[in-house]
């Protein structure tokens, strides 16, 4: 072999290197010399390349996550859905079914990595696995208030017995929030259903507990889908809220845990699509004059102290709000996909009706704004635009991770 065939054998050695955009330039500006003069290495050099542009990191494989949603839309208007989801149980839906995407690549061993859930009270560290268990746990309140079995052992059948399932469930009035009376801390009841599906379904393979929380959640979708309405009450047991609600707060936690085993794992996952990521948005911020008044409640004002507001009364008696109180108001802006505004109260049903002009104005993206909601950043260093009231975009900010919880 003369030289200048061993030349050309070294280059050719190169070209799948070169592709990748792995060779040094001063290597790479030879090869492409080379490949002016010899028609066979150009002809493999294009080849080469262009398959390693189906391996580029700006292009993945993975399909986007709006396909789904395109192929089903697509579906519904050649066939309409015999019965179709309610709106409000969209987000759910399609955050079950991101969350067994995720699962059901997951091998032997990821099986056992520990996720870190954190919430406002501390961090949780569950196998995910465990993560349905605490899924499943949790669906359970949603499951008898559709008249469904409860999924944790020991827990309320329907009325009947465990095999009367209401095929319709009621359509009561819309339920007001409320907190009942507490025996002990407000997450107890939770952590201990947890704890018992946990236990029953413990030395079962991984495999077979996703099955079987995929089950149920399709149950719980296909009962809601003849509750469209969504007022039947879900009582957690530290709230009551209605359907439509509980469905979507079931979607919410189902998102973040699932981000939380997929950091666990180092697996992609897309975020919520921007029309679920709304109205997660939009059920934290009706919670949080209930975190606000926990959170006031926890930190009492010095004596004396009084809520303030446009129309109060001034010092010396004047001005036209004399008798009147009004509460204040901050405007919340979310950014991004999930883009708009809300007014959230910030004193109370004791200091009146809100009114006037908010005192302050935040923005954030909601991305962002739903990772604070659930204890996974810190708010005092969560990025925000502030305008006005710092102290009231503060107690809002800190308000908002006490949404959280194990």
């Amino acid at each position: 072999m003369t030289t200048t065939d061993e030349r050309h054998e070294a280059l050719r050695s190169l070209l799948g290197a070169w592709a990748l955009g792995a060779v040094p330039s001063a290597e790479a500006a030879e090869l492409e010399l080379h490949l002016t003069d010899c028609p066979q290495c150009a002809e493999e050099a294009g080849r080469l390349r262009e398959a390693a542009g189906w391996l580029s990191v700006e292009e993945p494989l993975d399909q986007p996550g709006a396909l789904r949603q395109q192929v089903l839309d697509w579906c519904l208007t050649r066939r309409p859905a015999d019965l179709p989801v309610p709106t409000w149980g969209m987000p759910y839906t399609a955050e079950t079914a991101k969350l067994d995407a995720l699962l059901r690549d997951l091998g032997p061993e990821e099986w056992q990595e520990v996720a870190e859930l954190p919430w406002h009270g501390g961090t949780e560290y569950l196998r995910p696995a465990e993560v349905l268990c605490h899924l499943a746990a949790v669906d359970g309140y949603l499951a008898v208030a559709l008249g469904l079995p409860d999924p944790v052992p020991g827990g309320p059948f329907p009325a009947g017995g465990p095999t009367a399932v209401r095929r319709v469930p009621p359509q009561e009035a819309a339920a007001v929030p409320r907190v009942p009376p507490q025996a002990g801390p407000p997450w107890a009841r939770i952590a201990e259903r947890t704890a018992r599906l946990t236990a029953e379904q413990s030395g079962q393979p991984p495999q077979r507990i996703r099955a079987r929380w995929r089950r149920h959640c399709h149950e719980l979708v296909r009962s809601a889908a003849l509750a469209p309405q969504g007022n039947t009450p879900v009582d957690f047991g530290f709230a009551t809220v209605p359907l439509r609600d509980a469905f979507v707060d079931r979607a919410f936690e189902c998102y973040v845990h699932g981000e939380d085993i997929a950091r666990a794992v180092a697996y992609p996952y897309d975020p919520p699509a921007p029309q679920h990521l709304r109205q997660m948005i939009d059920l934290a911020v009706r919670m949080l004059p209930l975190a606000l008044a926990g959170q006031r409640a926890a930190r009492p004002e010095p004596a004396g102290a009084t809520l303030g507001g446009a129309d109060d009364a001034r010092p010396d008696g004047s001005g036209t709000g004399v008798g009147r109180r009004t509460g204040r108001r901050i405007r919340l802006v979310i950014d991004g996909p999930a883009a708009g505004e809300w007014l959230i109260p910030l004193d109370g049903p004791d200091a009146g009706p809100p009114g006037g002009e908010p005192v302050a104005a935040m923005v954030l993206d909601g991305l962002e704004f739903c990772q604070l909601a659930a204890a996974h950043r810190d708010p005092d260093r969560v990025p925000v635009g502030e305008h006005g009231d710092r102290a009231a975009i503060r107690e809002v900010l800190r308000a908002t991770p006490l949404l959280s919880r194990p």
